[in-house]
Parts: C-alpha cells; structure tokens; sequence
C-alpha cells in the first residue's frame, strides 16, 4: 500500500502546520514547543506515527481512535501522544480550543524515563475528561510554558520539564471518566490497518533508525494492546494473508531494497532486521528468493 506520511518528524509537523523549521530544532537539549488551538475543526486527523511526544488539552468534543477503542469526550480533554502509538483524532464540534506542548526524547535524556507512566504506555490511559474548573487549572499550567518559553531565564527549560510533570501527574492522579466505545463494526480492518502502519513504520532503515523493534506477530499485538490471537484473526479476515506472511513480505522487501541501494554489508543489514546470525537472514533470504543475499546484489 502507499504510505508516505504514516512516519511525521517534528521537521514534517512544522512544514504541514506552519512552513517553517524553527532554528532550534536540533539543539542537543532536545526540542519543546507550545501552541494554541484551534486548528480546522471536522477534519479528522488521520493515524499517524510522530517521532515526538504530544500533550493537548482541548476544549470541544472529540473521540480518539487506537485500534478496536474509541475513547469519546463531550466537552473537554487532557491527551496523551507517543511516538509508538499511532492514533485518528476526530472533532465532533466546530469550536475547538485550548493548547499543546511537543517534544522529543532528547528533551527528557538524564531528566527522567517518560515510558514508566502509564499515560505514555500502550497499556495505559491516554484521554482524561476534564470539568471546568480542572480545564482551567490546566490552562493556567499551559500559560505559564508559554511564558517561559517566551523568557530569556536561562534555566527556562528546567521550568518547561517541570511543568509537563505537573501535566503527567495532574492526569495520573485523576481517575479518567471518559467513555470508552468498543467497536465491533470494521474493528477487524481497523487493527489491520494500523497493524500495516505499525510495520511500515519501521522503515526505511538508515542512519537515523538503525534497528527494528517490532519483529513478531506478538510483538505487533503487545504494541496495540490486544491478543495476539484477535490480532492473527482481524489480519487473515480482512487480507487473507497470516500476519507473519505480511511480515516476513515486508522484510524480504526493506533487505532487497537495501542490498541494491545502501553500502551497508550483509551482516550490518542482517542485523538490523533483527536476525541475531548472518546465517539465519541468509537462510530466510534464500527461501524466498531462491539465491543468496550476495548473489542477488551483484545481479
């Protein structure tokens, strides 16, 4: 399938949002941002993989889609984005309002581990309903990062860390009420296709993303939260193909790729598809090309 925009950096986020690379983006602090909504209500964002984090408080109704959930809210929300979840924001209401702050790893490196709360966590509660006066509360908070953003102090980014705990442990502390919709209707395709978003968005490898994470049919279904077995199930009735068919399809596909168009070697390749022996990648190589990896870049 064509999925050219499934992965987004932060330097594809500013050139859809704004046209524009901010001069700061690849300072070895890291990079944090903030901004004020609205942005054009009814038109739903679609999944996406980032390679940031996001936190957005809106005021305006909304359901968020992960694979086979929908979580709902009527009026107001506090939401939780990683870069290893991928997610459809829709607004159900023309008004739409509030903030949100984005940021990478690198900001937090030596400030904490962000994976050990659960808002950032597969498993985890990612959209918390606000009342007012907690969507004011959060608001005062987000003001005051856009102050110290604005700021010249020179430990202003000491401050905007401190300020997204307070985010993190604002929602943590707060049992969520939102509604949580269980969707049988084309649930199946939905897992498939962020299934395929999952896997595509492991690649291209290069020097930038090294490694593939996600190599397993359960490794797939840990990362959307569901059995491995309804994962195998939405796969083969919406495909007909086994999900580990498509996987070993889309590694044979990167390997060819990168054995006529990179200078890495066999091993280097190899590993970073994940095979632990050069000789095992050989053997997978073989089964479904019926030549060596060697043979095929020199032909």
């Amino acid at each position: 399938m064509e999925n050219n925009t499934i992965f987004e950096s932060l330097e594809d986020f500013y050139n859809r949002k704004f046209e524009w690379i901010p001069e700061n983006l690849s300072k070895d602090i890291g990079h944090v941002n903030l901004f004020r909504l609205p942005h054009p209500a009814n038109k739903p964002v679609p999944y996406r993989r980032r390679d940031f984090f996001k936190v957005t408080l809106c005021r305006g109704g909304g359901r968020i889609h992960y694979a086979d959930k929908v979580f709902s809210f009527d009026k107001q929300a506090l939401v939780f984005s990683n870069p290893f979840i991928p997610y459809k924001w829709e607004h159900i209401e023309d008004e739409v309002s509030g903030f949100y702050v984005i940021f990478n790893t690198v900001f937090f490196n030596q400030f904490g581990n962000l994976f050990q709360y659960e808002v950032f966590q597969p498993t985890g509660t990612h959209v918390f309903e606000l009342n007012d006066s907690q969507f004011e509360h959060l608001c005062g908070i987000y003001e005051k990062m856009e102050s110290e953003l604005d700021s010249e102090y020179i430990h202003k980014y000491d401050a905007i860390r401190n300020l997204i705990y307070e985010l993190i442990h604002f929602a943590m502390k707060t049992r969520p009420s939102t509604r949580i919709e269980h969707l049988p209707i084309n649930a199946s395709q939905r897992i498939y296709w962020l299934f395929l978003e999952l896997l595509e968005r492991q690649f291209p490898i290069d020097e930038n993303h090294t490694e593939i994470k996600l190599r397993t049919a359960s490794d797939f279904a840990d990362q959307l939260n569901i059995h491995v077995n309804h994962l195998n199930r939405s796969v083969k009735e919406t495909s007909e193909h086994t999900t580990s068919n498509l996987i070993s399809k889309r590694f044979l596909q990167e390997a060819k790729i990168m054995l006529k168009q990179s200078k890495w070697n066999v091993a280097e390749i190899a590993f970073s598809l994940g095979f632990k022996e050069v000789t095992h990648f050989n053997n997978f190589f073989k089964k479904h090309t019926e030549m060596s990896p060697v043979k095929f870049r020199i032909t």
